[in-house]
């Protein structure tokens, strides 16, 4: 139908005119019933967010998503796009997006009058009908709903009582379209009240003009529970008029999470040619964001977003690609200690409460890294805390024995694959651990052998130090020896 270009042709070709929220509902109908994949690369939400989604549509809602930052809440919303019809008329010219069958503005008004069926039309595109504003203190009523244009009023020659001379804000421009606002909670509650209108009656008031434009508006808004305590709040009166509120989440799941940050990551091709992740470092990486989610040191109310684990990720395959370079080696692979790269994606990802702040960020980030660790090795070998002694045998006896006999091992964070498979190979009992407890071969061997010696040292059977360029692991009790006779020879020096 985009080939009609007059107000009579469109007539005579038998176009019915539909709200934006009946358009939305009977795309949706359709997908629903073709059973079409409608939120695309939204993951976790099948059962929970995207059915309500579904429901407000159905029952033509304004929507407000509320959930915590990282949860999708902006994404869904762009997506809306494509329940609304490819193209729809407007009469020519116009900023309200007007429906040549049913015209709003007095510029369609007039120009319908003068030229009847020969009023041209023009095609929109859905892409064009989508208008998002991110709520700020500084938003004002006029950049939403409009203002007296004194330059518009002195061009035209019109006193300010003429409609003509109205400048319309964001909100009358999305007429027939999606209107998403952002964190909602920032706009003062003055601007809020200026919805008011649009959300009960649908018309809106700019000064003292005697204004009713029936608007048509799917509205969609986000918000932070967090805002409601720390920047604003929604006044009641408005969320009252939100039909439908929706609560988004993070993933349940680690395997949900996984999937995200596979998903989202930016890499380059020649990354994801040459560098190799294993599954193990994956789960490790989504296990801090989960530990972060439940720490006593990170704002709970502020929540930890999927970023997270995205950034964190890049900055994984970064670091050992870094290396891969240093080494003049063609391929690579991610191993544990290359998660002190990870560091700066998480001290900037959480907001920590005052014991938090007393920790600092740095020390923050690698307790969640050492409790993630510590799972990971629980859940793939015995607890050594918990060996029954004289009825178990010791699965970490030879472990214990080479460190305690003054042997020490040294991991350089930039080592090559050769050096680095050697030292792990020097370390008595290790590569039998991993290959009675797990059915693993090749390269997975030396990353669980890794994983291993750091979940050791973090149940504090073998010493673990942490230097500017590398790890070293030793007996635990060498370091106590250490310790002691550093303060026998400082007593001494006394």
């Amino acid at each position: 139908m985009t080939d009609i270009q007059t107000l009579g042709a469109l007539k005579k070709s038998g176009y019915t005119p539909r709200t934006i929220k009946e358009e939305l509902r009977g795309n949706l109908i359709k997908k629903l019933r073709a059973k079409e994949k409608i939120f695309e690369g939204i993951l976790g939400f099948d059962d929970t967010v995207l059915p309500d989604i579904e429901r407000a549509i159905l029952s033509r809602h304004n929507i407000l998503l509320l959930g915590l930052r990282g949860q999708a809440k902006t994404r869904i919303a762009r997506m809306l796009v494509a329940l609304m019809d490819e193209y729809i008329p407007i009469v020519a010219g116009s900023e309200l997006n007007d429906d040549p069958l049913n015209p709003i503005s007095r510029y369609a008004h007039d120009l319908i009058a003068e030229k009847g069926d020969d009023t041209p039309i023009e095609w929109v595109h859905r892409n064009s009908r989508y208008v998002e504003k991110l709520a700020t203190p500084d938003v004002s009523v006029a950049d939403l709903i409009g203002d007296v244009d004194p330059i518009k009023a002195a061009t035209l020659k019109l006193p300010y009582s003429d409609e003509r001379v109205i400048h319309f804000g964001l909100v009358p421009r999305a007429h027939r379209s999606i209107f998403v606002i952002n964190e909602l909670p920032d706009l003062q509650p003055r601007i809020q009240v200026s919805l008011f209108n649009i959300l009960q009656e649908g018309d809106i008031q700019i000064r003292g003009f005697k204004l009713r434009l029936p608007l048509d508006i799917q509205f969609v808004f986000t918000a932070n529970p967090e805002d409601y305590t720390n920047r604003g709040s929604i006044i009641t009166p408005l969320k009252d008029r939100i039909e439908s509120q929706i609560l988004t989440h993070y993933p349940k799941t680690i395997d949900i999470a996984r999937q995200i940050t596979m998903q989202e990551a930016k890499l380059a091709e020649e990354q994801r040619s040459a560098i190799e992740v294993p599954g193990l470092l994956q789960v490790l990486l989504e296990q801090i964001a989960f530990e972060a989610r439940e720490s006593e040191f990170i704002d709970e109310k502020s929540g930890v977003s999927a970023r997270l684990t995205i950034s964190g990720y890049e900055n994984l395959v970064s670091t050992a690609e870094r290396r891969m370079l240093l080494n003049q080696e063609k391929k690579a692979r991610a191993r544990i200690i290359d998660f002190w790269g990870v560091v700066p994606s998480v001290t900037g990802k959480v907001e920590l409460v005052y014991e938090g702040e007393q920790e600092g960020p740095y020390q923050v980030a690698i307790s969640l890294l050492s409790r993630a660790v510590k799972k990971a090795f629980l859940d793939h070998f015995p607890n050594p805390d918990k060996l029954k002694k004289g009825v178990e045998k010791d699965p970490y006896g030879t472990i214990r024995a080479w460190f305690s006999g003054g042997n020490e091992l040294d991991l350089l964070n930039d080592a090559g694959e050769k050096d680095f498979h050697k030292a792990l190979d020097e370390v008595a009992g290790l590569r039998k651990l991993v290959e009675s407890n797990l059915d693993v071969k090749g390269e997975d061997v030396y990353t669980y052998m890794e994983l291993a010696l750091h979940g050791l040292a973090e149940l504090n059977v073998i010493n673990k130090d942490v230097l500017e360029s590398s790890f070293s692991f030793r007996d635990l009790l060498a370091n106590m020896l250490d310790d002691d006779l550093f303060d026998d020879d400082d007593d001494y020096d006394n």
